[in-house]
C-alpha cells in the first residue's frame, strides 16, 4: 500500500511549522511535500533591520532542505487547485507547470500587500513583505541620501531626505524607527551641502501608534519615535501619490521622492478561487483548522479564519504568532486524520508582543508585563533567537558586530523599483527582465485598451517613467541601452509613451481580471509559452510580442564590428531609474556601456 501524500502550500511561519511537525510525527509513514516559491523560510520580524544594514539578508532567511530533510520541497507557486481530482496546479521559476496530487492538502499560502484606493499609490509605493522589498528599501535609501548629499538646489535636498511610512502598525513603526537611525548615521559621515537633516514621517488613520498594544507601550513607542526626530501623524494618511510627492488628507504636501506602504496585510487570493465559504478572504475552518465537508484540505495561517475559542463569534487575526502556533495545531490534526496521534482544538494563550525600535530601545509585554527601555530591548532580542529556526549564532553575531562597528551603507543596485510592484501576488519573488510569458487579456484594469498613457507609471514588467525613487531612465547615467548589448542585437529603446503588444495594465498585477492568478517570474531568459492548457486562475490568452530591431547608425564600441551573439527576449525591459552606472564586461571581452 502506498504511503499517504501530503501536499503543503507556502512555507511561511505556519507552512514551516506544519512541514516541521508532520515531518516528526509520521516517521516516514507519509510523503509530504512542501510548494514554494523560494527555497527559505523568511523571519519576517527582523525584516527592517535587513532594510536598516543591521543584519545580512541570509540572516533571516531559513533554509527549507537545510532545516526540513525528509521534506520533499518543489519550487513553484500554486496557479489551480482541483479538489475533486485531489490535484495542485503550479508553475515553476522558469515558467513551467506542473502537478501534485495529494491525499490531504494544507493551504498556508500567507498573504501580500493590502492595497487601498488611493489615486497613485499603486505606481509610486512600495510594501514591506519580502526581502526583495526590503533590498530595495536599504538601496533606495541609501541612493537619496547620497543625492541629497551632492545636491546644491534646498528644495531637492529636502525632498529625497523626506522619506514617508504609511501604517504605523508592528511593521511600520520599526521600519521608521530603524530608517531614522540609518539615516542619521549616513549624515554624520557625510553632512549635507545644504545643512538639510534626514525627516521621517509616520502616517496613519488610527489615532495611537501601534493600537493593537497597550497604551502604555505605544506612548513609549511614540515616545521612542520623536526622539529620533520622527514627526508623527496620527488620524492622517495619504490621499494621493505622484512622482514628486504626496498629498495629505489633511491637505498638506509633502515632497518626497520615497513612499513605504506598510499599512497591512490581505489573505493570499489564492483561496478566493476554491468557492469554498469565505470570512474576509480567509477561508473558513473549523477550531481543528479543517474546511467544513473536505475533510482532506486543511487551513492556517493568514489565508484561515481560526475561530477564537477565548473569545466567541471573533476570529485569530493575522499574526506571526498565531500563525506559528497554527502550524503545530494543523500538524497534529493531519496526522490524526492519517491514524497517528488525536484531533485537538486551536486554543491560544497571549503571550505578549515585543516591538524592536533600534539600538537599546524597544517596547514589549512579555505575560503581560509592560517593558521600554533596554530590558525590553534585551526581552525582544532574546525572543526572537528563541523563536528564529535557525542562524541564531550568526543573527547575535551581527547584532554583536552592529554594536562595536559602523554599518556599511552601500548600494548595490541588486533589486530595481519595477522588480517589486506594490500589487503582487507574490512579495517574496521580485520580478526579473526575461522571464516566461503569462496569459494576459487585451484590455487594463480600466476595461480600455492599454496604450501609452496606460503604462507610463508602469510599476511591472519595465521599468516605470516616473517611479519614485530615481531620475527618469533617459536622464540617468548609463540609462541608456549600449548599441552593443552585450550578447545580444543591438536593443530598440522606444519612448516611455508607447509600450510593446502584450504588455501588463497600470496596476502591475499578475492577475489579468478579477480572478486572481499567481505569477513567477523566471530567473533568466526563456523562450515564451504558449499554448499550455495548464489550469490557472486567471483568463485570458498570452498576446504575442515584436522582436526589437537594431537602430540604424554607427556603433558607440570602438574597433571592427563582430558578432552580436543570440537575441535578447523580446521582452526584455528597458534599464529603470534604478540602474548603478558603469561598464558591463561583453560577451566578446570588451568593454561596453549601459547596465547589464
Amino acid at each position: 500500500m502506498s504511503r499517504p501524500r501530503i501536499v503543503i502550500v507556502g512555507a511561511g511561519f505556519a507552512g514551516y511549522r506544519t512541514a516541521r511537525t508532520l515531518s516528526r510525527l509520521t516517521r516516514h509513514q507519509a510523503d509530504i511535500t512542501v510548494l514554494n516559491p523560494t527555497d527559505y523560510f523568511l523571519y519576517l520580524p527582523l525584516l527592517p533591520q535587513v532594510a536598516a544594514g543591521i543584519l545580512e539578508p541570509r540572516r533571516v532567511s531559513v533554509s527549507l532542505s537545510g532545516t526540513l530533510p525528509h521534506v520533499r520541497l518543489v519550487l513553484g507557486e500554486a496557479d489551480g487547485i482541483d479538489l475533486d481530482g485531489h490535484t495542485v496546479h503550479y508553475t515553476g521559476p522558469e515558467g513551467e507547470g506542473g502537478t501534485l496530487p495529494f491525499d490531504r492538502l494544507v493551504l498556508a499560502a500567507g498573504s501580500v500587500n493590502k492595497l487601498l484606493p488611493i489615486p497613485g499609490v499603486a505606481e509610486h509605493a512600495h510594501g514591506f513583505r519580502g526581502l526583495p522589498e526590503a533590498l530595495y528599501l536599504r538601496d533606495h535609501v541609501t541612493r537619496q541620501v547620497e543625492l541629497a548629499a551632492a545636491a546644491d538646489d534646498r528644495a531637492e535636498c529636502a525632498a529625497r531626505c523626506t522619506f514617508v511610512v504609511v501604517g504605523a502598525g508592528y511593521t511600520g513603526t520599526e521600519v521608521a524607527a530603524h530608517g531614522a537611525m540609518y539615516t542619521d548615521a549616513q549624515v554624520r559621515r557625510h553632512p549635507m551641502r545644504t545643512g538639510v537633516r534626514p525627516r521621517w514621517m509616520l502616517l496613519d488613520v488610527a489615532p495611537r501608534v501601534m493600537p493593537e498594544m497597550d497604551e502604555r507601550l505605544s506612548r513609549t513607542a511614540e515616545r521612542v519615535l520623536r526622539q529620533r526626530g520622527v514627526d508623527v501623524r496620527m488620524g492622517i494618511s495619504v490621499k494621493e501619490a505622484t512622482h514628486d510627492g504626496v498629498l495629505l488628507t489633511d491637505g498638506t504636501s509633502v515632497d518626497t521622492r520615497t513612499l513605504v506602504w506598510c499599512v497591512g496585510v490581505r489573505p493570499d487570493p489564492l483561496v478566493e478561487s476554491l468557492g469554498l465559504p469565505m470570512e474576509r478572504g480567509r477561508l473558513l475552518v473549523d477550531p481543528h483548522l479543517q474546511v467544513s465537508g473536505r475533510p482532506e484540505l486543511f487551513a492556517c495561517g493568514d489565508v484561515a479564519a481560526v475561530p477564537d475559542l477565548n473569545q466567541p463569534g471573533q476570529y485569530t487575526p493575522m499574526t506571526a504568532q498565531h500563525a506559528w502556533r497554527h502550524g503545530k495545531v494543523c500538524a497534529q490534526n493531519v496526522a490524526a486524520s492519517l491514524g497517528i496521534g488525536k484531533r485537538r482544538a486551536y486554543r491560544h494563550r497571549d503571550l505578549g508582543f515585543v516591538v524592536d525600535l533600534g539600538g537599546a530601545k524597544a517596547a514589549a509585554n512579555p505575560l503581560g508585563l509592560p517593558m521600554s527601555g533596554p530590558a525590553a530591548g534585551a526581552v525582544t532580542r532574546g525572543y526572537h533567537l528563541a523563536a528564529m529556526p535557525g542562524n541564531r549564532v550568526r543573527v547575535a553575531a551581527d547584532w554583536l558586530l552592529d554594536a562595536v562597528l559602523p554599518r556599511q551603507a552601500v548600494q548595490l543596485g541588486l533589486v530595481r523599483s519595477w522588480s517589486v510592484p506594490l500589487e503582487s501576488s507574490s512579495p517574496e519573488v521580485a520580478r526579473v527582465p526575461g522571464g516566461p510569458e503569462r496569459p494576459t487579456k487585451d484590455t487594463g484594469p480600466t476595461g480600455k485598451p492599454p496604450d501609452g498613457n496606460e503604462t507610463k507609471n508602469q510599476p511591472s514588467g519595465r521599468a516605470a517613467k516616473n517611479q519614485p525613487g530615481g531620475e527618469p531612465a533617459k536622464n540617468q547615467p548609463g540609462g541608456e541601452p549600449a548599441k552593443n548589448q552585450p550578447g545580444g542585437e543591438p536593443a530598440k529603446n522606444p519612448p516611455h509613451g508607447e509600450r510593446a503588444a502584450g504588455a501588463r495594465g497600470r496596476s502591475g498585477s499578475p492577475r489579468a481580471s478579477g480572478k486572481p492568478r499567481r505569477a513567477v517570474e523566471a530567473a533568466g531568459p526563456r523562450p515564451a509559452r504558449g499554448g499550455s492548457g495548464k489550469a490557472s486562475r486567471g483568463t485570458g490568452a498570452g498576446s504575442a510580442r515584436k522582436r526589437p530591431t537594431a537602430p540604424s547608425g554607427p556603433s558607440r564600441s570602438a574597433g571592427p564590428p563582430t558578432d552580436p551573439g543570440p537575441e535578447p527576449p523580446a521582452n526584455q525591459p528597458p534599464p529603470g531609474p534604478d540602474i548603478a552606472p558603469g561598464p558591463v564586461k561583453r560577451t566578446d571581452g570588451r568593454a561596453a556601456e549601459g547596465d547589464s
